[in-house]
């Protein structure tokens, strides 16, 4: 069986790839930052995926969180003009709408 919210968060970072790259030449920390908690994402539910009781709603939360502080530090990025571009806008639209995907994935994990 595919474990939907984990192959959203693998999408994910392929799409965040090419914009913390392009990130890391304007703002290195904000690239950083986005790129450890893009990593958490997926990393966390698939121990969430392997755990039993109040640890695995405590894995899929911190995926949640980590999927928010993705989307958070990208809006910034774009209103600090360190994303730009038509390609880039389209690219961080695509990136937003899979984490507004796997926030609803695990506030299902989680409720």
């Amino acid at each position: 069986m595919r474990f939907d919210a984990l192959e959203l968060a693998i999408q994910l970072i392929r799409n965040l790839r090419p914009l913390v790259e392009r990130l890391r030449t304007r703002n290195a920390d904000a690239a950083r930052q986005i790129r450890r908690a893009a990593d958490s994402v997926p990393s966390n539910l698939a121990e969430g995926g392997k755990r039993l009781g109040r640890d695995r709603i405590h894995h899929f939360s911190v995926a949640a969180g980590s999927a928010e502080e993705v989307r958070t530090a990208l809006r910034v990025a774009v209103a600090w003009g360190d994303i730009t571009g038509d390609l880039s806008e389209a690219e961080v639209c695509g990136a937003l709408e899979i984490l507004d995907r796997i926030i609803a994935n695990c506030w299902r994990l989680t409720h």
